[in-house]
Formats: structure tokens, C-alpha cells, sequence
């Protein structure tokens, strides 16, 4: 059995380092799982999720010309197909907008909501140059510039 693109085999954990594990295939070749290929999820330690001398099932997902081989075993999972995305003519539920034409999430373009976002506005300009004038003012001491007392 040759090794080709797509191909699921068993594998035996024989290395495991900080970015991956090395796997021994059939007919002695060796590759490398990429800790991104190892589970669905984050892993942040490989050692949680392999132990050398595992026995693995993997998935070939790429052979380099100089021998090099990319293994995945999150690919090699049989997964059923996800029926949760909408058809191509099924799309009218995901969009923001419900049938009455108005956004979904409760805003409107009245007064209110501009009166909001123009107070909103105004507070953010306040309290960003409150906090500019302080900054400086905390710098300029270090520096010792503009009248700063030196010791």
C-alpha cells in the first residue's frame, strides 16, 4: 500500500514535540501531525491529547517531493456531513433584517438614537481627553519638562 494524498492509515506515535508528533506509518515511513491536526479544538499541549506509542488513525493530507510527509488526525475522523448550513435558497433566516424591513436588533433611525450616539459620542471625546491631559501631564513630569521641579 503506498502512501498518496487522502489516504487514512494506523500509525504509531514514536516523537512527540512542542509543535507535533511524529508518527510511524506502515512500510517504516514516518510523519509529522501537526499539533493544529491533532483535535477540533485548541490544543495547547499535544501531550494532553498523544502519548508515544500510541496507535493513531491518520489521514495523508500532503507528501513533499522531498519525502516529507503531513499527516492530520482531526482529518481522519468520520464525521457525518453538517446538514446545519442553509441551502443556497434557504438563506432568508440568517439575515439581519426580519420581514418587516427593520434590523432585528431593536434600533431604529428616530431622534432617541441619534440623541444617544450624539451622547455617547460627546462622553468618549470627554473622558479620551481626560485621559490624553493626564498622560501627559504623568510624562512631561518623568521627562522633566514644561516647569517640572528638579530634585
Amino acid at each position: 500500500m503506498s502512501i498518496e494524498v487522502g489516504s487514512k492509515l494506523q500509525g504509531k506515535v514514536t516523537g512527540i514535540t512542542n509543535f507535533g508528533a511524529f508518527v510511524e506509518l506502515p512500510e517504516g515511513s514516518t510523519g509529522l501531525v501537526h499539533i493544529s491536526e491533532v483535535a477540533d479544538n485548541y490544543v495547547k499541549d499535544i501531550n494532553d491529547h498523544l502519548k508515544v506509542g500510541d496507535v493513531v488513525e491518520v489521514k495523508v493530507i500532503n507528501v513533499e517531493k522531498d519525502g516529507k510527509i503531513g499527516l492530520s488526525i482531526k482529518k481522519a475522523k468520520d464525521r457525518p456531513e453538517r446538514s446545519d448550513r442553509p441551502e443556497r435558497g434557504d438563506r432568508k433566516e440568517f439575515r439581519g433584517h426580519s420581514n418587516s424591513g427593520r434590523p432585528r436588533h431593536g434600533r431604529t433611525n428616530d431622534n432617541r438614537s441619534k440623541e444617544n450616539f450624539e451622547a455617547k459620542m460627546a462622553r468618549f471625546l470627554k473622558d479620551s481627553e481626560d485621559r490624553l491631559s493626564s498622560l501627559k501631564r504623568h510624562t512631561e513630569s518623568k521627562r522633566g519638562g514644561r516647569g517640572a521641579r528638579r530634585g
